[in-house]
């Protein structure tokens, strides 16, 4: 079935809350719908797949077609002694689907439990949380290319993920329209705890359960992240940036009295967290205008009283990344994707 509004009013289904609408809505829960569409958006352009609508920021209204997948199940596909391929519509929501993995002993996604958004998102962008990125469970996304009418069932080796980026953002986009995604996840105890906070509370005990990690993740990220739907945000705005080594000793001796946190990546490249360099300049908890950091997390920018325009966040964004260029010599990139 396809559902279809004009003049859409988008404000509740962008989790930053911007006030902004779009020219036409169209939702689908059905593949076999997709033809139909296609020829559709063909004719009518600019047109884009939104999922939750909780990693962007509109910053006007959306003048074209705004489509989102409807399609919610969850099936056992194919399975051995030692794995299972889970096979998720793309309009389902990606905790939803963590969770009922996890209910099912299933490991792989729970790192990923509390991140808003749909799981068709999580393949376009390559979501990532605590030590698990999408692409490190992926087994195949299944798409519609719009320009060809035909369906396939892509391989995540195939995609180019990299950190929070595919081809589905770059040579692919506005070319397939997502519609469920397999995930290749262990029935064997395989927990992933190499991130600080998660060793460190299973520095005692092992989980015993992918449930055990799943609460100890959202608990980790309740501590620190808000609730969009308590305080309208978009999750991490900023791209951690990658530099070299020798620009990350040059900023480690120009601050030796700080402690720089960062990771060791291959090819002699680290990655600095964005949230330690917008600490240091003072934005923490900061607001400007309308628009805020927040105050235990400063990755996140927020929409404190529901009243900021798209022109507060990106003055707010702007102002944040002349900061860290004057301090660090680093230009900040957003991970939130600007319409």
């Amino acid at each position: 079935m396809i559902l279809e509004h004009i003049s859409y009013d988008l404000t509740n289904k962008n989790t930053f809350g911007m006030k902004v609408s779009c020219d036409q809505h169209i939702e689908f829960d059905s593949p076999y719908d997709l033809s139909e569409i296609g020829n559709h958006l063909l004719q009518k352009k600019p047109w884009m797949v939104m999922g939750a609508g909780s990693n962007l920021l509109f910053t006007h209204d959306f003048h074209g077609a705004v489509v989102h997948c409807g399609i919610r199940g969850i099936d056992i596909v194919d399975e051995t002694p030692e794995e299972v391929i889970v096979r998720a519509g793309a309009g389902v929501a990606l905790d939803d689907f963590a969770s009922w993995a996890s209910e099912h002993g299933y490991w792989g996604v729970e790192n990923l439990s509390g991140i808003p958004g749909e799981v068709g998102a999580a393949a376009v962008q390559n979501v990532g949380a605590y030590g698990v990125e999408a692409c490190d469970i992926i087994h195949r996304i299944h798409a519609f290319d719009v320009a060809l009418g035909t369906t396939h069932a892509i391989k995540p080796e195939d995609c180019d993920y990299g950190y929070r980026s595919s081809k589905f953002k770059s040579q692919w986009h506005n070319r397939y329209i997502i519609t469920a995604v397999d995930f290749c996840l262990s029935k064997d105890p395989e927990p992933r705890l190499d991130y600080p906070a998660l060793k460190k509370a299973f520095q005692d005990h092992e989980p015993a359960t992918p449930q055990e990690v799943r609460q100890t993740v959202i608990e980790i990220r309740n501590s620190k992240l808000p609730d969009p739907k308590a305080v309208p945000n978009a999750g991490s705005f900023f791209r951690n940036p990658i530099v070299d080594v020798a620009t990350f000793h040059k900023i480690k001796n120009e601050h030796p009295l700080t402690d720089v946190p960062h990771y060791d990546l291959p090819e002699g490249k680290v990655k600095i967290p964005a949230a330690w360099l917008i600490e240091q300049c003072d934005w923490k908890g900061r607001r400007l205008g309308n628009a805020a950091v927040w105050h235990l997390q400063p990755l996140v920018l927020v929409n404190p009283d529901g009243d900021a325009t798209p022109e507060d966040i990106l003055k707010l964004e702007q102002e944040i990344i002349k900061s860290v260029e004057r301090k660090f010599g680093i230009t900040l990139q957003p991970e939130v994707e600007h319409i």
